[in-house]
């Protein structure tokens, strides 16, 4: 493993935020708004895995027989992105063609998932899992593994391996799921039990009840579920709820006596600040004062919604009424595990509601307001002493035609807007996680 080194300097362009830029329009003149800090060509400084300084290019000078000295002047470096919605064992799937949301789990997601039962098939998925992340850019994320004990175990050990901030758990699912799949009650507390033992709070990991969505768990299981969140500091939830249509009629259909999918949860005593929630599409009014009301977040997931036909969400809708709203990848639903992809598709979905998302909110979704609504912008989310250097690396551009559309933008949130938009991981020079170099593009410059 590569080493961590004792000080590290790393000289470029420093984008982060300070605050949420909210839905207002860059100045025209700076392409700024409030919440944006923009520190082109400082140094970034970073001692045992933590940054401990910026300082302006102009008025330090490293002393290379102190620091470990990289010059990338030129270069954007960012904190690290955090997808808070990816399934591990998906890359199977994705890009597969023609179904919506339960023909897709039927077709694609549960053969896929069955063959993770095989430790050295888990083992070998969780490997290119973690690898492919760290080559995106992604340097934490929640991810939902299968349920088997096996694949959990594999990204767990993996993401411990490379000192990762990863939150994940192994997947209830007793019914409505093929044989294979299926676990019960007793077994899976059993299992929960154990892993969260030996694995919640150990290096930089944390332990998600992960139920897979509602249909697919008894009341009994969620109800375990809901038990142990409250016995257990620090757990967290994830799941799904009202991504598609028909799932929602099939939620009704199953929790009669809950007001509404989200209900559902509530009920069972899963939703509070640490809980996370993939899709939130088909919410109403109520739906969103319950989870500002609960604090729980929303893992806004464009490319999955758009690929599926799933629906636009209505994120500022959202966040009127308090509720909070991350980024997320979704592989294999989505198709690619770049964020930077996922931001350009955001863009486009709140596009075709009328509404226009700057890259400084898409942005701050991804880094600072993604680590805020998982409770760690103490330690992720930003570029500030203190923080562990969790970095990503990119080139302004890559390819004739993204230059050519650079070399032309007049302020900064055009170019930053046109980097988000055709930029993808080949843009992406290099991933630091605690200070450590776990992904190069190419040698330093």
């Amino acid at each position: 493993m590569t080493a961590v080194p004792d000080r590290l300097a790393l000289r470029a362009d420093l984008l982060d935020f300070d605050a949420d830029p909210g839905w207002a329009s860059p100045d025209p003149a700076t392409g700024l708004v409030p919440g944006v800090r923009w520190r082109p060509d400082h140094w970034l400084l970073v001692e045992a895995g933590r940054i401990t300084g910026v300082q302006p290019a102009a008025a330090f000078t490293p002393d290379d027989s102190v620091w470990s000295v990289e010059d990338q002047r030129g270069r954007l470096l960012m904190p690290g992105f955090i997808d808070t919605h990816v399934h591990s064992p998906q890359l199977d799937v994705i890009a597969s063609y023609g179904t919506e949301l339960l023909d897709w789990l039927e077709t694609y997601t549960f053969p896929a998932e069955m063959r993770h039962a095989d430790p050295a098939v888990a083992a070998a998925g969780a490997e290119l899992f973690l690898d492919a992340l760290l080559a995106h850019g992604s340097t934490s994320a929640v991810v939902f593994p299968t349920v088997h004990v096996s694949s959990t175990e594999a990204l767990l050990a993996g993401a411990h391996r490379r000192g990762m901030r990863l939150v994940t758990g192994k997947v209830l699912m007793d019914r409505h799921a093929p044989d294979g799949l299926r676990d019960d009650v007793t077994g899976a507390e059993r299992d929960s039990r154990d892993l969260i033992r030996r694995w919640h709070g150990t290096g930089r990991l944390a332990y998600a009840m992960t139920v897979r969505f509602a249909p697919t768990s008894t009341p009994e299981q969620l109800a375990m579920a809901g038990r142990l969140m409250g016995e257990v500091p620090g757990l967290y939830m994830q799941t799904h709820v009202a991504e598609n249509r028909a799932e929602v009629a099939w939620v009704a259909e199953l929790f009669p006596e809950a007001r509404s999918y989200l209900d559902v949860y509530h009920r069972a005593g899963l939703l509070n600040e640490r809980a996370v929630l993939a899709h939130g599409i088909w919410l109403d009014e109520a739906d969103r004062a319950l989870l500002a009301d609960t604090g729980a977040q929303i893992a806004h997931s464009p490319s999955s919604n758009l690929f599926l036909g799933s629906g636009l969400i209505g994120w500022p809708e959202l966040e009127a009424a308090g509720a909070r709203v991350s980024l997320a990848s979704d592989v294999g639903g989505g198709t690619s595990l770049s964020m930077l992809r996922t931001l350009a598709d955001a863009y486009k979905v709140q596009a075709l509601r009328g509404v226009r998302l700057t890259a400084w909110k898409a942005l701050h979704g991804a880094t600072l307001g993604a680590a805020e609504a998982l409770g760690l912008s103490d330690e992720i989310g930003r570029l500030e002493p203190g923080r562990l250097a969790d970095l990503a690396l990119w080139d302004w551009a890559a390819g004739p035609v993204a230059t050519h559309r650079d070399a032309r933008a007049r302020q900064l949130h055009e170019r930053v807007f046109a980097w988000m938009t055709l930029g993808d991981e080949r843009n992406l020079a290099a991933t630091w996680v605690a200070g450590r170099a776990l992904f190069r593009r190419t040698p330093t410059r």
